[in-house]
C-alpha cells in the first residue's frame, strides 16, 4: 500500500478516481487565485458586522471564543486538505463521503452543502440592495439583486479562470480594507488620537478595564462561540477548487496552513485594535466597529468605504457559492445522486447545468426574501446555520473512513496529514456537539436545532425515494442511465468499514 501511495502522482488514476482534467475541468487557479480564494473566504460580513454580537457577549474575552473556533475550523480544512491532496478533485465534499462512507452519505453531504450556500447566497442577495439603497435610494431591491445574479452568473459561465480574477480582485479589496483599518487603528492608540468627544482616549487598556478581561465570565466566550463559528464559513472552499488548481499537491497544503495565521491576523488582530480604540461597551451593533475605527481617526467617507468594501464582501460570497455548488451539482451526478444532465461541462470546463440550477434556485430563494421576510429569515437562514455545522462534522467524520480505508500503510505513506489523528477528530465533534447545546440554550439559534435534525431526514428520506425510482426504473425499463455512477465500484469502497450513514 506505501509503494502505491508513493507512486500515486505518476501513475493513472485507478478505477474509481475521478480524473478531472479528462473530464473537461481546467486546471486554471494559480497559487495567486488559490491563496486570496482562502484568504476572502475568511473575511466577511461576520467580521465586519457580526463581531459586534460576539463582542457583546463576551466582551474582550471574545478573543478566545475566536481562537478556539478557529483552531476547530483549521483542523476541519487539515482534514478536507488530507483528502484533498491525496485526491484533488472537483467537489471535493461530496466526493469523499460517497468514496469513502456510502451513496447515501455522498447524497446527504452533497444536497446538504449545495443548499447552505444556496441559503447564504440568497441572504446576500437580498440585503446587496440595502448598501446599494445607501448611494441609491430610488433603486428597488429586487432590481439590484437581479443585477448582480445574472452578472455572477456569467462570470462563472466564461470559466474558471473568470471566476478566480473575480473572486481575487474582490477578497484583495477586503484584505487591504481589514490591513487599513489594523495600520489606522495601531496610529490612533500609539498617537492617542481621538476625535470623539464621546469616547475615552484610546489604549489597549480597554481590554482589561472595564469588568476585566472576561467580564462575563467563561460563560459570555461559551455563548459567543456559536456567533464566532458562524463567521468562519466559507474557509473550506480550498477543498472545493482542487479539481481545477495548478499543481494541487504542492498549492493545496500551502493555502491550508495559512488558514490559521489568517484567522489569528484577521479575526483576533483586527479586534484587538477594534477593542482598544472603543471599549467594548460603547460597540452597540448599531453600526460596524470598523466604521467606528475610522471615525475616530476622522474620515468624514468612513460608511462610504465601508459600504463598497460590504457590496464587494457580498459579491464575493455569491461568487464562491456559485463556483462551488455548480462543481458539487457536478459529483452528485457523477454519483447517480443527482439528474444526468449536470454531468455535462462546457468547452471552458464549467458545469453549466450545475451553475444554472443554482441560479434558478437563488432566484426562488430571494422572491421567497422579498415576499415573506419573515418566513425566509427566521426559518431558511436556521437551516442554512445548522447546515454548515452539519457539513463541517460530515468532513471530520468522512476523514476517519478515508483513514480506515486506506489503512496503516497508505495513511504513513500520505504527504499531508490532518494533525493529531483520532484525536483531533473527536476533539473538533465534541466541540461541535457543545455548540449545538449552546444553540439550543440560546433563543436566537433555538429554531436552527429543532430544524436540524428534521432537515437530516428530510436529506434520507430523499435520498430513498430516489432510490427506489432509480431502481424501478432498471427494473422496467433496464435503463440504467440516470442511476448508474460514473465511479465504478473498486476493491476498497466495498471493503469492510465503509458503513452506511
Amino acid at each position: 500500500m506505501s509503494r502505491l501511495n508513493a507512486q500515486k502522482a505518476s501513475a493513472p488514476p485507478p478505477a474509481g478516481v475521478q480524473d478531472d482534467e479528462s473530464k473537461g475541468f481546467k486546471r486554471a487557479l494559480t497559487s495567486r487565485h488559490i491563496q486570496m480564494i482562502a484568504l476572502g473566504g475568511a473575511i466577511g460580513t461576520g467580521l465586519f458586522y457580526g463581531s459586534s454580537d460576539a463582542i457583546g457577549l463576551a466582551g474582550p474575552a471574545v478573543l478566545i471564543a475566536y481562537i478556539i473556533a478557529g483552531a476547530a475550523i483549521f483542523l476541519v480544512v487539515r482534514a478536507l486538505g488530507e483528502m484533498a491532496v491525496d485526491e484533488p478533485v472537483s467537489g471535493a465534499f461530496s466526493h469523499y463521503a460517497f468514496k469513502n462512507w456510502s451513496p447515501r452519505a455522498g447524497f446527504v453531504s452533497g444536497w446538504n452543502y449545495w443548499f447552505n450556500y444556496v441559503a447564504v447566497a440568497m441572504l446576500e442577495l437580498a440585503v446587496v440592495g440595502i448598501y446599494v439603497n445607501y448611494w441609491f435610494p430610488e433603486v428597488p431591491g429586487w432590481l439590484t439583486a437581479a443585477f448582480f445574479l445574472v452578472t455572477i452568473t456569467a462570470i462563472n459561465l466564461v470559466g474558471v479562470k473568470g471566476f478566480g480574477e473575480f473572486e481575487f480582485w474582490f477578497a484583495l479589496i477586503k484584505v487591504v480594507a481589514v490591513i487599513a483599518m489594523i495600520v489606522l487603528g495601531l496610529a490612533v492608540v500609539i498617537l492617542g488620537v481621538n476625535n470623539n468627544p464621546d469616547l475615552p482616549d484610546p489604549t489597549f487598556a480597554h481590554l482589561v478595564d472595564d469588568g476585566g478581561f472576561a467580564p462575563m465570565g467563561l460563560m459570555g466566550i461559551v455563548l459567543a462561540l456559536p456567533v464566532v463559528l458562524m463567521s468562519f464559513g466559507g474557509v473550506e472552499l480550498i477543498g472545493v477548487t482542487a479539481g481545477e488548481v495548478q499543481n494541487p499537491r504542492k498549492t493545496i497544503p500551502k493555502a491550508v496552513n495559512q488558514v490559521i495565521y489568517r484567522i489569528l491576523i484577521f479575526y483576533v488582530g483586527a479586534l484587538i485594535v477594534v477593542l482598544a480604540v472603543i471599549p467594548w461597551r460603547s460597540i452597540t451593533g448599531e453600526m460596524s466597529p470598523f466604521v467606528q475605527i475610522f471615525d475616530n481617526v476622522g474620515i468624514a467617507g468612513a460608511a462610504h468605504v465601508l459600504n463598497l468594501v460590504m457590496i464587494t464582501a457580498v459579491l464575493s460570497v455569491y461568487n464562491a457559492g456559485l463556483y462551488s455548488n455548480g462543481r458539487v451539482l457536478h459529483s452528485l451526478a457523477h454519483q447517480g445522486n443527482a439528474p444526468a444532465f449536470l454531468k455535462r461541462l462546457s468547452p471552458s470546463g464549467t458545469p453549466v447545468g450545475g451553475v444554472i440550477v443554482t441560479s434558478a434556485a437563488t432566484v426562488l430563494a430571494v422572491a421567497v426574501i422579498l415576499l415573506w421576510p419573515d418566513f425566509a429569515f427566521g426559518y431558511l437562514l436556521s437551516i442554512a446555520v445548522i447546515a454548515g455545522i452539519i457539513n463541517w462534522s460530515m468532513i471530520m467524520i468522512t476523514q476517519r473512513k478515508f483513514r480506515r480505508r486506506i489503512g496503516a500503510d497508505g495513511a504513513a505513506a500520505l504527504s499531508f496529514r490532518l494533525p493529531g489523528g483520532r484525536l483531533a477528530t473527536y476533539a473538533v465533534l465534541a466541540f461541535f456537539a457543545v455548540v449545538v447545546v449552546i444553540m439550543a440554550m440560546s433563543p436566537a439559534y433555538r429554531t436552527a436545532v429543532i430544524i436540524g435534525p428534521i432537515w437530516i431526514g428530510i436529506l434520507l428520506v430523499a435520498f430513498e425515494i430516489k432510490t427506489r425510482r432509480q431502481r424501478r426504473r432498471r427494473t422496467t425499463y433496464g435503463d440504467e442511465t440516470e442511476s448508474s455512477s460514473d465511479v465504478a465500484p473498486t476493491p476498497e469502497m466495498t471493503a469492510p468499514g465503509r458503513e452506511n450513514l
